[in-house]
């Protein structure tokens, strides 16, 4: 399938694609605001800027467009016709970076959801309730953290005065 844009038209079109802001982006997150989640958009400060930032359960959530970073790519990559090397080593970079990302958040300790925008789309709940199972989760391990008291006093026989030897 040839392109049937001109070469401007297609510059303006690719140019009108959204970094950030994205409707799959805007769907998960009006929704989890709605069911009382609060979180930071776009936290510059953590490896892949994730759309997404619980920073006090250290839970990171990308939203990623499937023709970006390479949906089911081995087969997606049949349907690109024209400027093939680019679109592979661009998208194929984009991967690398995704993993690369993914992993250096893991070494910090967050927990890191990525979704497909697809599936964003097509099963918002499903996705939804991913995120909130995480959240629980992630709230369990802070508050054992949190509560987790000192055992130096523990002592089962603490006692004012010792008992007397009755003989």
């Amino acid at each position: 399938m040839s392109d049937h844009l001109t070469p401007e038209q297609r510059r303006r079109c690719m140019q009108a694609n959204r970094s950030k802001g994205t409707r799959p982006e805007r769907l998960l997150a009006r929704e989890l605001w709605r069911r009382g989640y609060r979180y930071r958009k776009n936290v510059r400060g953590l490896p892949g800027t994730p759309d997404i930032c619980f920073k006090s359960r250290k839970v990171a959530v990308f939203v990623d467009g499937d023709f970006w970073h390479g949906r089911d790519w081995d087969h997606a990559k049949q349907r690109i016709k024209s400027n093939r090397a680019y679109w592979y080593a661009k998208i194929e970079r984009n991967i690398l970076r995704d993993r690369r990302d993914t992993q250096r958040l893991a070494a910090m300790g967050w927990t890191v959801l990525r979704f497909w925008e697809g599936d964003v789309l097509h099963d918002l709940p499903a996705c939804v309730a991913m995120v909130e199972e995480v959240l629980r989760v992630e709230q369990l391990q802070h508050l054992r953290r949190l509560y987790q008291y000192d055992t130096q006093y523990d002592t089962p026989d603490l006692a004012a005065e010792e008992e007397p030897d009755y003989e």
